[in-house]
């Protein structure tokens, strides 16, 4: 599967790197909150069309971790289920505390209809494989591998 990256500003939200039976992602952020935001529109981006979803409902997001690739794969498992246990697709993410162990913030989106939303990928869940946050001189950069 192809998904062209996405861009803010012209910089870099995601790309998909090959990974065997996986779908690999690599994730840019100007800072740690856009980083982790970034990974977040990734994850519903290949879901679905993100500009099909509306936003009509908000949903508070508080995750712990041990550091910050625990707290970014706690994360991501924790958005992951509000659309695989809860059908609610998500498309405005917004940080408002991060610190190495702990996000809290808002997320917003709509419950899945079929009539308006079609389902591109499945992930399944988000790993710990070869995870990785780092700063980089460029900015923040992760890297997370999905169950597909």
């Amino acid at each position: 599967m192809k998904v062209e990256p996405e861009t803010l500003n012209s910089k870099l939200k995601y790309n998909i790197f090959d990974h065997t039976a996986d779908l690999g992602l690599e994730i840019y952020g100007r800072d740690e909150r856009e980083l982790f935001s970034n990974a977040a529109f990734a994850l519903f981006d290949i879901i679905t069309d993100i500009k099909s979803i509306d936003m009509r409902e908000n949903r508070h997001v508080s995750i712990e971790g041990s550091d910050r690739e625990d707290l970014l794969v706690n994360f991501l498992r924790e958005i992951l289920y509000l659309f695989n246990g809860e059908g609610f697709l998500l498309k405005d993410f917004s940080i408002s505390k991060l610190d190495s162990h702990h996000l809290t913030g808002e997320v917003k989106g709509e419950c899945f209809d079929p009539d308006k939303h079609r389902i591109n990928a499945e992930i399944k869940a988000v790993t710990y494989h070869q995870v990785r946050v780092q700063k980089t001189p460029q900015g923040w950069k992760g890297r997370i591998i999905c169950d597909v």
